[in-house]
């Protein structure tokens, strides 16, 4: 299936979800399809969970503050 039909199906859930569920039935589809975007991308192979978990340090010397 080709991004631009995933886009398609995704504007149009949203599209539905705002004109008959009001505006917090459009924040919840939009929320859920987010996570289910990063949920796909992780089973895809395309983002590693230790980039969610590493920490802050950038590479520098803690000692030299």
């Amino acid at each position: 299936m080709s991004m631009a039909l995933v886009g398609l199906a995704a504007g149009m859930a949203l599209a539905f979800a705002g004109y008959f569920g009001g505006f917090g039935a459009f924040l919840l589809v939009a929320a859920l399809g987010a996570i289910g975007f990063v949920a796909g991308k992780f089973l895809d192979g395309d983002l590693d969970p230790s980039d969610f978990l590493r920490g802050r340090d950038d590479g520098r010397d803690r000692s030299r503050r």
